[in-house]
């Protein structure tokens, strides 16, 4: 896998790259309590089957990480990245909070985006959604509590008979996380207070598919609903029984994405 590193805006920006399509692929990952590029293999196992057709780019959060960074700031932030690079028009998806960022992107940056997916996102983040889930994550990572944080989250992001079983993984894996992970966490996390483009929806002028999981008990699943009746031309489809985490568990979900992103002509 290879992983680089972008410098641009007076910053910089790690990512991973791969596949050998000639479209280019951009996925913004959500939340992660480690770095993304740490699970860069899994991730280009993942999607090696979209690999053949786009020449895939995952985007970190910017390193030097300013406090505070809202989500508009981490969609500028990654225009740059891809301005820096020459990429454009990219096909973008976005999973939870990336797909915040794709939606941003796509706004206020129509000509960059030629097709958009977006996965168990939402296009805002309402105070009481984000004292119920999110600032509770904020306060355990802020207290380095790594092993509460991974449970807290876990418990959202999968299902229960899912969380059962990655329980011990999640808690293994909290053993490596270090005070730097915790504290980009916290400000990534405590970057979507606030996040509202819902009426800016309409502004979205590319192909658009949603995928949204009826059970999401991190964001509501009647926002991927908003998300599709307020975007022109979009296509919807919403999993039932693997919640907010349908992007890693349900097994058609890159090949979805792979019939969509392959509607734009040739690859």
């Amino acid at each position: 896998m290879r992983i680089d590193t972008v410098r641009a805006g007076g910053f910089t920006m790690d990512y991973c790259q791969f596949g050998s399509g000639k479209a280019p692929l951009v996925i913004l990952p959500g939340l992660s309590v480690q770095r993304v590029m740490a699970s860069a293999n899994a991730i280009g196992s993942a999607y090696r089957a979209l690999a053949r057709d786009f020449t895939i780019y995952v985007f970190e959060r910017r390193n030097d990480m300013p406090e505070p960074y809202a989500v508009r700031d981490m969609a500028r932030d990654t225009v740059l990245a891809l301005e820096a690079l020459g990429l454009g028009p990219v096909n973008l998806f976005g999973a939870s909070q990336g797909g915040m960022m794709a939606m941003q992107i796509a706004i206020e940056h129509p000509a960059l985006v030629k097709r958009l997916a977006l996965g168990s996102t939402s296009p805002r983040v309402s105070d009481a959604r984000y004292r119920q889930v999110f600032a509770p994550w904020a306060r355990l990572a802020r207290a380095g509590d790594a092993a509460a944080l991974y449970t807290a989250f876990g418990e959202r992001v999968y299902p229960k008979r899912w969380f059962d079983k990655l329980r011990p993984l999640l808690l293994d894996a909290a053993k490596a996380v270090t005070d730097e992970d915790l504290r980009r966490f916290a400000t990534t996390t405590e970057g979507l207070e606030g996040f509202d483009v819902a009426d800016a929806l309409a502004g979205i002028a590319c192909p658009t598919l949603v995928l949204g999981a009826k059970d999401d008990r991190v964001l509501d699943p009647a926002d991927s609903e908003q998300i599709a009746a307020r975007v022109g031309g979009c296509e919807i489809h919403m999993y039932e029984g693997y919640g907010h985490a349908a992007y890693d568990l349900a097994p058609d979900y890159r090949a979805r994405l792979l019939r969509f992103l392959s509607q734009g002509g040739t690859l």
